[in-house]
C-alpha cells in the first residue's frame, strides 16, 4: 500500500519512542532532583534545556570535571530487577575521581539510554542518582533520557555520568608533594564497587551459578544482592582527611586495582610499598577467587580487594588520618624505588 493510502499515519511511537513516557519520568523524578541542591545556588529547575548554577566565591577557582559509567554492573541490576543502587554507583565513579585533586563536587549530570522507556524503572534509576548526589554533597543539575529501540533490546539500558567540581588553584592535590617516609592510608571499600564485573560475570557463568544463588563463604543471601552494594562515595572522607592531615596525594581504586591507580600519583623514583597483611580482604573476593580459580595477582590487578580509596599523607599525620575516617588504616609507606607501587608479589 502506498504511503498516501495508509489507514493510520506513522508516528514516533510506531518507531518505538514514547514521548509521553519520557514526560512521565520527568514528573516522577522532580522531587528527587530538587532534594539534591543543598547549599548550592541552582538557578531554574528541572525541565529546561540546560542547568544553571552559581559557583561559590573563590580566590582562584579551578573547575574540575570527570565522566564515567557503571559498566556491566548494569547487567546484574537488570538480572536482579533492582534499579535503586546503580545510580549511586554512577555518581560515585565520577565524584571519587574528581575529589582526588582536592575538589569540592558542585553538580552532576546523568545520561540514561534504553531500548524501551519504562517510567517506573527509569525513575528508580534516576532516584538512585539523586541519592548518590546527596551523599556526595552535589546537585543533580540535569540529565538526559534517550529511548533507542534499534540500539538496545527491550528494557536494556546503560548509564553515563558527568561531575563538575571546583578547587582553589593553590590547593590542588596532584601527588607532586609525595616524599620518602610518607604514610599510605587505605579507606575501606563497600564491596566490589563498579569495576571488574566482566570477570565476576564470567566466573559465575563458568561455574554455572546464577545471581540468585548464595556464594559459599560470602555470607547468606543471593550473591546478586552482594554484587549490587553501591560504590562508596568518598567526597566527605576526602574532605575530612584534608582537614586533619597533610595530604600529598589521593587515589580512587578502580580498574587496575591498588597498584594501577596508586601508581598514577607516586612520583618517579619513589615506591609505595604496600603491606597486604594490614587489612582483611572481604570474603566476597576470596569466594570469587576460589570459585573461578583466579590467582591473587589477577585479583589485585582487577578489583579493589577491600581498599576503595587511598591517601598519601605526611608521616607524622598517619594516626590523625586514620582517626579522620572510620575504618581507615595505614597500609604502607613511601620509600625510594624504581617501581611506583610494590604489593609484595
Amino acid at each position: 500500500m502506498s504511503r498516501d493510502r495508509r489507514e493510520k499515519p506513522l508516528t514516533y511511537a510506531d518507531a518505538g519512542v514514547n514521548i509521553a513516557a519520557g514526560e512521565e519520568v520527568v514528573e516522577r523524578i522532580r522531587a528527587a532532583v530538587a532534594s539534591t541542591t543543598g547549599d548550592l545556588e541552582v538557578i531554574g529547575g528541572i525541565g529546561g534545556f540546560a542547568g544553571l548554577v552559581e559557583p561559590p566565591p573563590l580566590r582562584q577557582p579551578v573547575l574540575v570535571a570527570a565522566a564515567d559509567g557503571v559498566g556491566t554492573k548494569v547487567l546484574v541490576a537488570e538480572a536482579m530487577g533492582r534499579y535503586d543502587t546503580v545510580g549511586i554507583d554512577l555518581v560515585a565513579m565520577s565524584v571519587n575521581d574528581l575529589v582526588t585533586c582536592g575538589a569540592r563536587p558542585l553538580f552532576f549530570l546523568d545520561y540514561l539510554a534504553t531500548g524501551k522507556l519504562e517510567p517506573q524503572k527509569a525513575a528508580a534509576l534516576v532516584e538512585g542518582v539523586a541519592a548518590g548526589c546527596r551523599l556526595a554533597g552535589c546537585a543533580l543539575l540535569g540529565g538526559e533520557t534517550a529511548e533507542m529501540p534499534d540500539l538496545y533490546r527491550g528494557g536494556e539500558f546503560d548509564l553515563a555520568g558527568f561531575a563538575v567540581g571546583v578547587v582553589e588553584k593553590d590547593e590542588i592535590i596532584d601527588g607532586s608533594a609525595v616524599g620518602r617516609g610518607d604514610a599510605v592510608i587505605g579507606l575501606p571499600a563497600s564491596g566490589i564497587h563498579s569495576n571488574g564485573f566482566s570477570l565476576v560475570r564470567k566466573i559465575l557463568e563458568v561455574a554455572g551459578r546464577s545471581y540468585s544463588d548464595p556464594l559459599e563463604g560470602a555470607g547468606p543471601g543471593p550473591v546478586g544482592d552482594r554484587l549490587l552494594v553501591p560504590t562508596e562515595i568518598y567526597a566527605g572522607a576526602a574532605a575530612a582527611l584534608r582537614e586533619r592531615a597533610e595530604v600529598h596525594a589521593l587515589a580512587h581504586v578502580t580498574g587496575g586495582g591498588i597498584a594501577g591507580n596508586l601508581a598514577r600519583v607516586i612520583p618517579e623514583g619513589l615506591c609505595a610499598r604496600i603491606d597486604r597483611s594490614r587489612w582483611l580482604v572481604p570474603r566476597l573476593f576470596d569466594s570469587l577467587a576460589r570459585l573461578g580459580g583466579v590467582e591473587p595477582e589477577e585479583m589485585f590487578a582487577t578489583f579493589n580487594m577491600g581498599i576503595g580509596f587511598i591517601a598519601v599523607v605526611a608521616a607524622g599525620d598517619a594516626d590523625a588520618a586514620c582517626r579522620a575516617v572510620h575504618g581507615a588504616v595505614k597500609i604502607g609507606e613511601v620509600t625510594e624505588g624504581d617501581t611506583r607501587v610494590d604489593l609484595g608479589f
